[in-house]
């Protein structure tokens, strides 16, 4: 796309070794009815007022003559006319040519479409003569003369103006391709992610898709049978709707907060009223365009008044993408402020300016495919902030805050409903009160630090580790790779303890079922018996209780 642009720029500045190539034209304009005789108008340019602005003039027909023409065709290059396309109904051209004839071109609203070339120019083909073109003669019909009456004439060579035909195609081309490209990447990230901004964002770009269809020219192509004005309607109702577009877009991709109280009304005041300008054009433009072509420029000097409030609320704010959004939006906006200008008379009618849209667009489309890549990953960090908040809630709750082991309830959860026989060993600290009162409590819950990394150390990965409250512990593992009870005891009795205190350990076990909370009880009770057995028999030992059947 940018290669486009630059060619573009290449191609359509006159150089000095093109100069030949093409003649800008001057004009200047005569009120008269339509029944004046063109030969006669030719015979006298001293009629015409080529001071007074076309603007000035206001609506109507007038006919409008050209500067001599110096610049001449050949056979293997013969002229082509090329001016603005605007608001008319129809034109008729006349040529003079030095031998004193005269041919004459009429092209109402479908041939004015069959005329248009790529950047919206309409372009009459200049019959080749052994005689040269010498003048070229006006007759604008029911003009709403907004811009002007016959902006942007020049004549230019055939190979000229196919050239910038080619070099503009491949720039709205581009232009094209990288909305179809941007709708269809964010689209992809809307059905995973399901960010509201991504469908503003698309929306914007549907409309400033048709828009370039339809202000380069395309539209004319495609529906050759179009009226011109029809076609330039369409310009403004799909600009209107892609302003509103672009205000839903910014609504939903700022933060909520910059939104708040007035500045979100004011702003989802003004995409309302893009929206229905919109309509009005589409339903009123035909007999209402003097009216409406400057509500529509006001509309975008109060769309960029409504910018200013809320940029300057999420400066205040301090929000995380004022500086994406005034990077990305600079253009737009300095292309908004250029046709507001020309629209309202203040600087000439320019070819650059009236296609404006393209190039600052083309900029917004590429950094704002960036801003989303950014929002996105700040979403992602928010995302994943919070997972790893919850997850680490979970297991405050699911964990002992002493030892790190889970608590009785997460063990709970985790045991209970087991299908196959399961191994549950009840671990106790032998004397543990002792160890309190010799090195305090501090101490005490030190030594039961070292017995949980102990015990975690001594297992295979899936045992389910508890510690039950006090100084008792439970293990629990398949009874298939049953657990070792002496030589958990060993790694307890073997483990450096805080003021090298000698620290053991008695431990009750049992095999069963652990179905469900029923399992558990019979269990653990089978467990707590085997251990105070081992206790009773002198302590720093395991004992193991044989299951007892008992009702399902």
């Amino acid at each position: 796309m940018l290669c486009a642009l630059l060619l573009a720029s290449v191609t359509l500045t006159p150089a000095s070794a093109e100069s030949l190539a093409e003649e800008p034209l001057a004009t200047c304009v005569l009120q008269g009815a339509a029944d004046l005789d063109p030969r006669a108008l030719f015979a006298r340019p001293d009629r015409f007022n080529c001071t007074r602005p076309q603007r000035d003039w206001g609506p109507g027909s007038f006919w409008l003559m050209s500067a001599p023409l110096t610049l001449q065709g050949s056979a293997e290059e013969p002229l082509r006319l090329r001016m603005g396309s605007l608001w008319q109904r129809a034109v008729v051209l006349h040529i003079l040519y030095a031998d004193g004839h005269i041919a004459s071109f009429r092209a109402d609203q479908q041939g004015l479409t069959r005329r248009i070339q790529m950047g919206a120019l309409v372009e009459f083909a200049l019959p080749n003569r052994a005689a040269a073109a010498t003048r070229l003669l006006w007759r604008v019909e029911d003009a709403a003369n907004l811009r002007g009456l016959v902006v942007g004439a020049k004549l230019v060579t055939r190979s000229r103006a196919e050239r910038e035909t080619l070099t503009l195609t491949a720039v709205y081309a581009g232009f094209l391709g990288l909305c179809l490209a941007l709708i269809v990447y964010n689209l992809a990230l809307w059905k995973v992610l399901r960010h509201r901004f991504q469908l503003a964002y698309c929306a914007m770009l549907l409309c400033l898709a048709g828009y370039a269809l339809s202000s380069s020219g395309a539209l004319a192509w495609l529906l050759p049978d179009i009226a011109n004005n029809q076609r330039i309607t369409v310009n403004y109702v799909l600009l209107a709707w892609t302003a509103a577009a672009a205000l839903a877009f910014s609504r939903s991709f700022f933060e909520a907060r910059i939104f708040q109280g007035w500045v979100g009304r004011v702003t989802e005041v003004a995409m309302v009223a893009m929206l229905v300008l919109g309509l009005l054009l589409l339903l009123l433009a035909p007999v209402a365009i003097r009216t409406l072509d400057p509500m529509f420029s006001l509309m975008f000097v109060s769309l960029t008044a409504v910018v200013v409030p809320f940029l300057w609320r999420a400066w205040r704010r301090r929000s995380n993408y004022l500086w994406l959004f005034a990077l990305t939006w600079a253009s737009p906006l300095a292309m908004a402020v250029l046709r507001i200008s020309a629209n309202f008379g203040l600087m000439r009618w320019n070819f650059w300016v009236d296609n404006s849209t393209v190039p600052a667009m083309t900029s917004e489309a590429l950094l704002t495919g960036l801003a989303i890549a950014y929002r996105i990953r700040l979403l992602s960090i928010e995302r994943d902030t919070a997972v790893n908040q919850e997850i680490s809630t979970r297991r405050l709750a699911e964990t002992d805050p002493l030892t790190g082991l889970l608590n009785r309830r997460a063990f709970l959860d985790q045991a209970i409903g087991r299908a196959t026989d399961q191994q549950l060993l009840v671990l106790d600290v032998d004397h543990f009160k002792q160890v309190n009162e010799a090195v305090g409590h501090d101490g005490g819950d030190e030594v039961l630090r070292v017995i949980a990394r102990t015990l975690r150390r001594a297992t295979p990965p899936g045992t389910l580790i508890a510690r039950m409250g006090g100084e008792e512990f439970v293990i629990l593992a398949d009874a298939r790779a049953a657990l070792d009870a002496d030589a958990l005891l060993t790694a307890v009795r073997l483990s450096p303890m805080p003021y090298a205190l000698e620290v053991t350990a008695s431990i009750g076990s049992c095999i069963g079922p652990l179905g469900d909370e029923t399992d558990w009880q019979q269990l653990y009770h089978e467990a707590d018996g085997a251990l105070f057995a081992a206790k009773h028999a002198g302590r720093d030992r395991a004992h193991h209780a044989e299951p007892t059947l008992h009702a399902a």
